[in-house]
């Protein structure tokens, strides 16, 4: 695929994603791996919904501006994680409806945020790590971001949002929408007698993906 594709792609996904309500204004960021160890971030204040191809950010491994507006001041923490897991080809930073909701909640599980009652969840996600609070734009994130980029596919950042990883723009936005969904049925279910899956069943399907 051409740079130029992939530029395309992501301003359509972000476009989609933006008009489907999962951003509004200007929140939220999202990244590529680019050949040459360079990398394809949305710019400092952007709105998905207003990205032009030109004006996508494109950085080398040290956060350098290559060419395009200013970056994200979040393209740090997507540097981290390219640095730390080289099976993570793009990232989808939101500050969607229910999984920012999510992150506001107190006494989350550190380790995982929502027990999985959907095959889906399994499937696209797997677990949820919380990571603590930081203002936006700190190094701290970065810093718990990289130590934990081994740890899942998906990270929710307390009181903030969620940092979502894929093989591809593709996996990584099918990956954030599968899990906004699932923060919604959670909340759609509260204090109902949920069916969680069992260790077994989460086992079958981890092991059917590999």
């Amino acid at each position: 695929m051409s740079e130029q594709q992939q530029k395309i792609d992501l301003v359509n996904l972000a476009r989609s994603l933006f008009e489907r309500g999962y951003s509004v204004g200007g929140a939220g960021n999202i990244s590529l791996r680019l050949s040459g160890n360079r990398f394809l971030v949305t710019p400092t204040g952007s709105s998905l919904g207003r990205l032009k191809a030109e004006d996508l950010s494109v950085l080398d491994s040290d956060g350098n501006l290559l060419e395009g507006k200013k970056p994200s001041k979040e393209s740090v923490f997507h540097l981290a994680m390219y640095q730390r897991n080289p099976a993570c080809n793009a990232i989808v930073h939101l500050h969607s409806t229910y999984l920012t909701a999510l992150s506001c909640l107190d006494n989350l599980d550190p380790s995982n945020a929502i027990n999985a009652f959907t095959p889906y969840y399994v499937m696209r996600v797997g677990k949820l790590p919380v990571i603590p609070y930081y203002r936006p734009g700190s190094p701290e994130i970065a810093r718990e971001l990289s130590e934990r980029a081994l740890d899942g596919k998906a990270f929710l950042l307390a009181n903030h949002g969620v940092v979502v990883c894929g093989s591809d723009l593709f996996d990584a936005v099918d990956n954030t929408e599968e899990l906004e969904e699932t923060a919604k049925l959670m909340f759609l279910l509260k204090g109902q007698n949920v069916r969680y899956l069992t260790d077994d069943e989460v086992n079958d399907l981890k092991n059917r993906g590999k």
